[in-house]
């Protein structure tokens, strides 16, 4: 069984590769962030001619996730249970659903902006609702993970250099220890192989020319309990879906499971 997860940065800019991406890849389910639409606006009819069901949590702007499956889709529960809310509002940032023998999460983390932002304090409480409402699947014997654009580099190593990052989010330690208290729950960081270079990124910013140069970095992470880690026997970073032109800036990570699909 083949599961990924990938920020597509806009589901109506990046369909044509998608499409593409999931006939070529084989892929069983795909955990997707960042889709930039509404639910009525998710090419669900598009992906149903490949053979895949939608589960969508969306409200354009900038936020939305999805899991789309063609091995099953039950279970299904939009938004993070006991979430907080941002200027009033409890953004579209987390999806899960059964699919097959696995149950997966879609989760699209706060950016958290600048360390001195309330953003950056949403993120921390965003994070700390996410452990409280997985710890019972991450607990439990079925294969499950939490999947996604968590926005953090896990370690000093997930970053192509430590000072270009001085005093700005995503690596500071207050975010780290979130990340420590998730795994706590249950759960270990699948940790991709990279395709080429020796660092798995799995992010590159459009400026600068970061992805020719490698500057990039590993925020995109598969968060397994440990029926889920158990099963694995492949995962990588498809590096070559970042290339070439109207490319996210993420590439997907994908996960390969020793387990039977559902028919």
């Amino acid at each position: 069984m083949r599961i990924a997860t990938w920020n597509v940065n806009s589901i109506t800019a990046r369909l044509p590769r998608l499409l593409a991406w999931l006939e070529g890849s084989g892929t069983d389910v795909l955990c997707i962030q960042e889709t930039k639409c509404t639910e009525e606006q998710f090419p669900a009819e598009a992906l149903r001619e490949l053979g895949y069901e939608s589960a969508v949590h969306a409200t354009g702007r900038w936020n939305g996730v999805a899991v789309v499956s063609r091995v099953g889709l039950d279970d299904v529960v939009r938004g993070l249970p006991g979430g907080p809310e941002y200027e009033g509002v409890q953004e579209p940032r987390a999806v899960s659903a059964t699919c097959g023998p696995v149950r997966v999460w879609s989760v699209y983390v706060p950016n958290g902006r600048e360390v001195a932002h309330d953003h950056y304090g949403y993120k921390l409480r965003w994070l700390q609702a996410l452990s409280g409402a997985v710890a019972g699947d991450a607990a439990g014997e079925r294969p499950f993970a939490v999947m996604g654009d968590y926005n953090i580099a896990p370690s000093d190593e997930d970053v192509w250099d430590l000072a270009a990052f001085e005093g700005l989010t995503h690596v500071t330690e207050p975010e780290r220890a979130a990340l420590a208290a998730l795994r706590e729950q249950g759960l270990s960081d699948v940790v991709p192989r990279p395709l080429k270079y020796d660092r798995p990124f799995t992010y590159w910013d459009y400026r600068q020319l970061c992805f020719p140069k490698n500057r990039g970095m590993r925020i995109d992470l598969v968060y397994g309990n440990a029926a889920f880690a158990k099963a694995v026997a492949d995962a990588y970073v498809d590096r070559e879906e970042r290339k070439g032109k109207g490319a996210s800036d993420h590439a997907p990570v994908v996960v390969d499971l020793d387990i039977q699909r559902s028919p």
